[in-house]
């Protein structure tokens, strides 16, 4: 599979995530969002900041939703439960947060 962005292919797994980290950019995130009837707002950004960040500087691990909530928190000022971060990408903040952020598909049970 591969998304047509800005005059060329980048390639994809079956499941969406980019083949190469390196081809990310925060414009082709807001194409993958749009392409799932996303508009990234400063909240969906600080998500994908921070799951970059944990992938980039943690050993390439990707958190779970429930640590995710925490740091989320944390960040906001304010207690959120899992329903906040569903609003920002319904389809799993861990999984299609991940794909938006550029990060490869996470095949962990459970996670850290």
């Amino acid at each position: 599979m591969a998304i047509t962005f800005e005059g060329k292919e980048i390639e994809t797994t079956p499941n969406g995530y980019l083949v190469d980290f390196n081809d990310w950019s925060e414009d082709l995130a807001k194409h993958m969002a749009a392409e799932e009837g996303i508009e990234l707002t400063d909240r969906h950004w600080d998500l994908i900041n921070y799951l970059r960040d944990q992938y980039i500087n943690n050993g390439g691990k990707q958190p779970n939703t429930r640590t995710m909530i925490k740091e989320m928190s944390a960040t906001w000022g304010e207690k959120i439960g899992s329903k906040d971060l569903y609003d920002l990408f319904p389809k799993d903040p861990s999984k299609q947060g991940g794909r938006i952020s550029g990060l490869p598909e996470s095949k962990r049970k459970g996670g850290y």
